[in-house]
């Protein structure tokens, strides 16, 4: 059963990161205000910034859908998904619950999936 729920959370997951920057190079985003708006010209005023962060997303995307590479993928993910919680949390609430899943979503299969958690806790073991 644990099986079949991590491989559910980790094609949810991936497939959310695949489609959402696929969507970046194909769709328009809404107009934003206030200090997101700010945040946003921000980036795109770095030219490259929106590039790195869907190619990764896609990226990491396929390696989660296929099963492939996955401890590399959430490792890469990890830092954008903080991101995402964080803008969520001091510049659009509105998208607090979901940046609350994904991140639920990261935390079990880094840490309380039995396939993978263990390549991921080797990270956090001090070497002798």
């Amino acid at each position: 059963m644990q099986q079949k729920i991590q491989i559910v959370v980790r094609f949810l997951l991936g497939t959310l990161f695949l489609f959402g920057g696929i969507a970046f190079f194909f769709t328009t985003p809404p107009p934003l205000s206030g200090d997101m708006a700010v945040f946003f010209a921000g980036l795109v005023a770095s030219k490259y910034f929106f590039y790195l962060l869907k190619g990764a997303e896609i990226l990491c995307g396929l390696f989660l859908v296929s099963g492939f590479f996955v401890p590399l993928a959430l490792v890469i993910l990890a830092p954008i998904v903080l991101n995402i919680f964080m803008v969520h949390i001091f510049l659009d609430r509105s998208g607090l619950p979901m940046a609350i899943a994904i991140g639920i979503a990261m935390i079990y299969l880094s840490f309380f999936s039995p396939t993978y958690s263990l390549a991921i806790k080797k990270l956090f073991t001090k070497k002798a």
